[in-house]
């Protein structure tokens, strides 16, 4: 392919973006003899790759290192301590991590034939892109615009990297700070929390709503801020900031609690975490004759195919509106239906309902399905059962607390399953097939779970709802 002539060259699918959502849209189509282009301004992989899940989950796994050191020391004897943590080591090896992945991206999209051109991309109309660079490409089977989103920010404060950082930049500030400030307390912020205060900082966690991960079940929070209260973190939910001021060497903000006290807190560093927004600038909807709608999404018109209300532009990652998740594997998942659909190979639509949903912090949390007061809104017949992770031998092991509860329908499938604990995140899948296959309990109660394991305790609770219980009290 040449990209030096002013005439449009044409290509079956274009794909702006190559985050998660558009490199799996590029390799998938690719993979079904699609011919495409992918344009990226940054590098393949997105904010997931190199500013997200994958840098921020080597470090958590860091600190998990440095959390296991306390615990043998003051749990099992094992006299142990904690020298200091050698900040550019540990660095280099997350980069290395994110470098890897980064070169196997890379190695993917060449084999599959991906056509991968580096520059920003504009809508010139509803079948052409202009490509910074390289030109301008018309797409016979259609465009998918993946330019996902960035972090939110409040007024007055301006990240700076160092004193004022976002989720996107809070792993590569300099060095670890003694203390921070986490405004937002919903997944990234509470996982950004657990991590500094592993590392050490002491952490104050700042949430306007009434409770962390809002949008989870209301025991999968209560049993989560626990956990991180035990840790010495500092939660202050249904609290506002009210005001910030930079210091020489940190922050001082003024926060006013849900009992209406003004608190004044003084820190190293603030991290903003109050959600991200799409990033549409610089696409050109309009040539296209698309909108996005008072959020900054750009809306489907058909979520079975994700197409807009113009035929033949697709949506896919953090442009869409709920009910998509903003996740990295739901984007994978809408990848893979956009690209079948433009190759006219039968696909089923994403199922957001059997979407796993995990927090990595200390301790962690894994969802899918409905929570309890969703189920109950929906006017469902409600039954759940819940069951602590320390009632079963490895839960003991682990000393670590946190329950699995499972919502279903009296006398009908599990409408949701919810997990709070170490290494929840490992144990979520079974649960997204159960909820994904409208199953019974009594469906799950004929599989036989290992023991000990922490599952054992997901397979008694489902025992439980189908009044075979063993061991549940």
């Amino acid at each position: 392919m040449t990209t030096s002539t002013a005439t449009p060259q044409v290509t079956d699918v274009i794909v702006i973006g190559g985050g998660t959502g558009g490199y799996s849209t590029a390799l998938r189509a690719a993979a079904l003899g699609l011919d495409v282009v992918l344009a990226e301004r940054d590098k393949v992989g997105g904010t997931c790759l190199h500013r997200g899940c994958i840098p921020s989950k080597a470090m958590l796994h860091a600190a998990e290192l440095v959390d296991g050191i306390a615990e043998a020391r003051e749990r099992w004897g094992v006299k142990a301590t904690l020298d200091s943590v050698d900040w550019p080591a540990l660095v280099a090896t997350r980069d290395d991590i994110v470098s890897r992945n980064h070169k196997g991206v890379e190695s993917h999209l060449s084999h599959a034939g991906v056509h991968v051109l580096s520059g920003s991309a504009e809508l010139t109309d509803a079948r052409t892109v202009r490509i910074e660079g390289a030109g301008s490409f018309t797409a016979r089977r259609g465009i998918v615009l993946a330019t996902g989103s960035r972090p939110r920010t409040l007024p007055g404060l301006v990240p700076d990297g160092r004193r004022v950082v976002t989720s996107d930049d809070a792993l590569f500030a300099p060095g670890l700070p003694g203390s921070v400030l986490v405004l937002g307390g919903g997944a990234i912020g509470v996982e950004y929390a657990s991590f500094h205060r592993s590392m050490g900082a002491d952490v104050t966690l700042v949430e306007a709503a009434e409770r962390l991960v809002p949008l989870e079940d209301a025991d999968v929070s209560r049993h989560l801020t626990r956990g991180l209260k035990k840790r010495g973190i500092d939660i202050r939910t249904g609290a506002r900031l009210e005001s910030t001021a930079l210091l020489p060497d940190g922050i001082r903000a003024t926060v006013r609690t849900a009992r209406g006290e003004v608190l004044t807190i003084e820190a190293d560093r603030i991290l903003v975490a109050v959600g991200r927004t799409p990033v549409t600038d610089g696409l050109n909807l309009a040539a296209a004759g698309l909108t996005t709608d008072e959020r900054g999404f750009v809306a489907p018109a058909d979520w079975s195919r994700l197409e807009t209300a113009v035929p033949g532009i697709h949506v896919v990652g953090d442009l869409l509106p709920p009910p998509s998740l903003g996740l990295a594997h739901a984007s994978f998942a809408e990848g893979l239906l956009v690209a079948e659909t433009l190759a006219g190979v039968p696909s089923p639509p994403v199922d957001y309902a059997a979407v796993p949903r995990v927090t990595y912090s200390s301790p962690q949390t894994a969802s899918v399905g409905l929570t309890e007061a969703e189920a109950r809104n929906r006017d469902h017949d409600v039954v759940v059962n819940t069951m602590p992770l320390t009632a079963v031998a490895k839960g003991m092991v682990h000393g670590q607390g946190g329950v699995v509860k499972v919502v279903a329908e009296r006398g009908g499938q599990v409408l949701g399953v919810h997990l709070v604990g170490p290494n929840v995140s490992e144990m979520i899948a079974e649960s997204q097939l159960i909820v994904g296959w409208d199953a019974e309990p009594a469906d799950v109660a004929r599989h036989i779970h290992a023991h000990p394991t922490l599952s054992e305790a997901v397979g008694e609770t489902f025992l439980s709802l189908a009044g075979r219980g063993l061991h549940q009290q």
